[in-house]
């Protein structure tokens, strides 16, 4: 753990106080490189708190796509982020959080206030730019986050940003499948998942005590949301199921066709 605090404070720190006024200005001039150095901050990120993650599977590069995915805490974010340059839906309560929340608006993020339903359009509307810009867009779709054995419901109503005859929906799957190179159990889950009110400092500390984390990252198959967020609300979900319950019980994942 030491030697983590070390390495976070010796090479990712003064990485963020370099690149910070640098993005800020590539962001003004609407660059389309904005996401580089976020990459690299994640990759950053993830090696100095024990994060080694594998993706299988393509994430679409020649349309606009809104990817969906289950939920474990906030490290799915520097996991994603760290291989796949994406702009993520994060709850309007980000937004506020000092440094998080200004580090968060340098990605792009889109914040959302889930407790207002009228900001469901705004929201929407933000996505549809990013999407039009040809920034890939993560959503959690169920709206909270689970230990990672189930995936909960998914909701639909942020999917209007991908109801267009242009923009397609890919089901993406994370899961967490090892510490110290030993299949993760129920028991151990909580250390790695920010659930209930579990403050960050708790998990932020528990998760550097922890040994090397393995996760994977399955990305399924894109699909056309044709108008209907419930039903591609529902198909999501049951990819993203499939590909979950696969990693976990470390079963081959589905091949593609097989897919719902």
């Amino acid at each position: 753990m030491v030697l983590r605090l070390a390495f976070l404070s010796l090479v990712l720190l003064p990485f963020t106080l370099v690149g910070l006024p640098v993005q800020l200005v590539v962001l003004a001039l609407r660059l389309p490189e904005w996401w580089v150095l976020p990459l690299v901050f994640f990759k950053i990120a993830a090696f100095g708190l024990g994060l080694r993650v594998r993706v299988v599977g393509e994430p679409l590069q020649k349309a606009p796509v809104l990817l969906v995915a289950n939920h474990t805490g906030w490290l799915d974010i520097i996991a994603i982020a760290s291989k796949i340059p994406v702009s993520f839906v994060a709850k309007s309560d980000v937004g506020g959080w000092p440094i998080i929340g200004w580090l968060a608006r340098l990605q792009k993020t889109v914040f959302v206030d889930r407790t207002r339903r009228t900001d469901t359009g705004r929201t929407s509307g933000e996505m549809r730019d990013r999407l039009a810009s040809g920034t890939p867009v993560l959503l959690f779709a169920e709206g909270t986050s689970d230990i990672g054995t189930h995936v909960l419901p998914f909701r639909s109503a942020l999917l209007g940003a991908a109801m267009d005859d242009k923009t397609l929906i890919q089901p993406l799957a994370i899961a967490y499948t090892a510490i110290s190179g030993l299949p993760l159990s129920r028991h151990e889950r909580p250390v790695l998942a920010w659930v209930g009110d579990m403050a960050l400092g708790d998990n932020l500390w528990s998760i550097l005590k922890s040994g090397p984390k393995d996760i994977t990252i399955a990305l399924g198959t894109p699909f056309a949301g044709n108008g209907d967020r419930k039903a591609s609300a529902q198909r999501a979900h049951a990819q993203v199921r499939q590909m979950l319950n696969a990693l976990n019980r470390r079963h081959p994942l589905p091949n593609p066709q097989d897919l719902v």
